[in-house]
């Protein structure tokens, strides 16, 4: 994998980039390529400081657009962004069943079960259990099979807390193998992309916006449609 492929934009402070599905965002397991090595080896090659600061996370089956910091100033201020709700995350995914609502928030109690890595719904009397909001429009459905394209915009950043949010009301992710049970013939990666991504700029200041569009086969349906605008950069 070649990681300045995916590099959207850089300077002395951050680097936006894309993560194609499957690559782990750190890992543990010798030999295996994740994102932190591959921007850091990126790095080494240019001659410059290679460390790469942590401010989020995607689930490895997932895509979409991050930030990772260049400095432990620019980590510092990211990270503070990320604890105080200002840095602002949009999904793209696409659900099986129909969305009926054309816009909707759903909020639910999940519990974190670590030793099989999933999270489940529970009531909020559950020992541990933590609160989950999320809000969603409907942009577009496909008949056959029945299956709805959602914009999904987090209030909180629970652990698979798309996947298990919308499985519990009855709409499972697309291609999603720990959540989905309703049988379907999986394309792919799950269909969840982290599309959109604002924060202030560590060092200006200035709120600024990375956007992407999937390129998973879960999404290739709703692209083709014009469903998703076919954008990638800064604004």
């Amino acid at each position: 994998m070649n990681i300045s492929e995916h590099i959207i934009y850089e300077d002395e402070a951050i680097i936006v980039c894309y993560k194609t599905a499957g690559v782990p965002v750190q890992s543990n397991r010798v030999g295996e390529q994740d994102m932190g090595s591959l921007l850091r080896n990126y790095l080494a090659a240019k001659g410059e400081v290679p460390y790469i600061g942590f401010v989020h996370r995607l689930d490895q089956p997932v895509e979409g657009v991050m930030v990772f910091a260049k400095t432990k100033e620019a980590a510092a201020a990211l990270s503070r962004q990320m604890r105080e709700k200002d840095i602002d995350k949009y999904y793209y995914a696409v659900v099986c069943g129909t969305v009926s609502e054309k816009e909707g928030t759903l909020i639910d109690f999940l519990l974190r079960d670590g030793r099989s890595n999933t999270s489940s719904v529970v009531t909020e009397q559950t020992p541990g259990a933590k609160k989950a909001i999320l809000h969603y429009d409907l942009l577009a459905r496909e008949e056959q099979p029945a299956r709805s394209l959602v914009r999904i915009r987090l209030d909180t950043g629970r652990h698979h807390q798309i996947r298990v949010q919308f499985a519990h009301a009855g709409c499972p992710l697309s291609g999603d193998r720990k959540y989905n049970q309703t049988g379907e013939k999986m394309r792919g990666n799950i269909a969840l992309c982290s599309y959109r991504i604002e924060f202030a700029h560590p060092i200006t200041g200035k709120r600024i916006a990375y956007e992407i569009a999937p390129k998973g086969l879960g999404f290739s349906y709703f692209v083709k449609n014009g469903n998703i605008p076919n954008r990638i950069g800064i604004e």
